[in-house]
């Protein structure tokens, strides 16, 4: 039987990212490759860390040590640690966990192939064994960030941003959509700044060439746009999601604040007035759009005006989508260097529960302010009485789901006009069109 191995991915999807390209060469080198962690008994493990907060950095620890556990018992013949948090703390997890077989970090888990392989698989960079269901994946298209905000580890652990080539990217998502992969979630730490290092020099920003040149390729349904920074955000992007049918209107793009001594602290590179200035042209330029922020409640200098500033933020914009989590002090940026992280633990929370309270109204209104509109809906599952499908508005993991009725057969990975016809908390029910 072949040698198998388990790759335990967690965190982010650009994380995931790296696990699929690690499996596919593995898989490349005649391994037996699973994304099942129910299912280790006799496999190598490859735990993916992440390394952004720290739930994120404990729940990675926690899941290398169970796989150390289930070494000691016997059960797996080897634990491998890769990723962000191994990136950044190889040493002292060398010293804390010993027994792992093998410590990588973010950029060198080509190493593992040789290892458990004992040979390199000649595959091109991009190409990888999904994870997800085979009519979605994520399409990262750069890494790292040169923006350096005062609460942030990443630039530390990935470097300075680097883009991919547009042509690279286009050669991948050809070939996926060949495969049958319908829905490309494009992602990166800094979507505003892709192309800004490649010296392309052009009437456009090499985001909006870039998911142009995409929306053209044959099979692509569905353009996602993730992770865009507020500051030298690239408008003409706007012009090509209100033009392509096939890009979705949907803009995940972190806030973190809206108080300007907040932002200034967490050095932010813009303030309130730019904010609001920004999210006005977004939402006049493509009518309809969804977007999701990310917030922070906790920073040092958050004191209780500028956290009720921030609620009156939330209220008045009526986020389609929301995220938020309260401030975790990082080792060496720069807010762990120049701020006391002096706002109690349970200040941070109470916060965030309230600043949560408040989406969750807004999220429930939203969704039944949909009562009646028919969506465009891909199917990804069933149960026993529900299609589970997602609009354009809803990404993979983190949004919202529609459950379609049973009236007839559908195809997974297949796009339905779909009328809603009620709510479930966030997420919408509905019918065939």
């Amino acid at each position: 039987m072949s040698r198998r191995v388990v790759i335990v991915s967690m965190g982010c999807s650009k994380n995931l990212v790296d696990s699929e390209r690690l499996a596919a060469r593995l898989g490349a080198s005649g391994l037996d490759v699973s994304f099942d962690s129910s299912d280790c008994t006799g496999a190598d493990v490859v735990v993916n860390t992440c390394g952004f907060i720290g739930d994120a950095k404990a729940e990675s620890i926690d899941a290398i040590l169970s796989a150390v556990e289930m070494k000691k018992r016997g059960e797996v013949n080897g634990v491998y640690v890769m990723g962000c948090l191994s990136e950044r703390y190889r040493r002292e997890l060398r010293q804390e966990i010993p027994e792992v077989d093998g410590l990588v970090g973010k950029f060198d888990w080509d190493s593992l192939v040789e290892t458990l392989g004992n040979k390199t698989a000649a595959l091109k960079p991009w190409e990888r064994e999904l994870s997800t269901a085979p009519h979605y994946t994520y399409i990262k298209i750069s890494e790292g960030c040169n923006r350096f905000c005062a609460f942030c580890a990443i630039p530390l652990i990935t470097g300075r941003h680097k883009s991919r080539s547009i042509d690279e990217i286009a050669d991948e998502v050809t070939t996926l959509a060949a495969s049958g992969v319908r829905e490309f979630n494009i992602i990166a730490q800094d979507l505003s700044a892709y192309g800004t290092d490649l010296g392309l020099k052009g009437e456009r920003s090499p985001l909006a060439e870039l998911i142009d040149r995409l929306a053209d390729i044959h099979g692509v349904e569905m353009l996602r746009l993730h992770y865009a920074y507020p500051a030298d955000f690239p408008y003409d992007i706007l012009e090509v999601m209100a033009r392509r049918p096939n890009v979705c209107k949907y803009l995940d793009i972190a806030l973190q604040h809206i108080d300007d001594g907040v932002l200034n602290n967490m050095r932010r590179h813009i303030d309130a007035e730019g904010t609001r200035a920004l999210l006005e042209r977004i939402r006049s330029e493509v009518p309809g759009i969804h977007i999701r922020t990310t917030l922070m409640v906790g920073f040092p200098g958050e004191d209780d005006a500028a956290f009720e500033r921030l609620l009156d933020f939330v209220r008045e914009q009526r986020f389609e989508r929301m995220g938020a989590f309260a401030y975790c002090e990082e080792d060496d940026t720069y807010a762990a260097l120049h701020y006391p992280d002096d706002i109690p633990e349970e200040v941070k929370q109470q916060r965030l529960d309230e600043l949560m309270a408040v989406q969750q109204e807004i999220a429930f209104d939203i969704a039944a302010e949909k009562i009646g509109r028919t969506l465009r809906v891909i199917v990804d599952s069933e149960d026993d009485e529900y299609y589970i499908g997602r609009s354009e508005y809803d990404s993979p993991e983190v949004d919202c789901n529609v459950l379609i009725e049973k009236s007839q057969v559908l195809e997974f990975g297949k796009i339905y006009d779909v009328v809603v016809t009620d709510t479930c908390g966030f997420d919408l029910i509905g019918r065939l069109a």
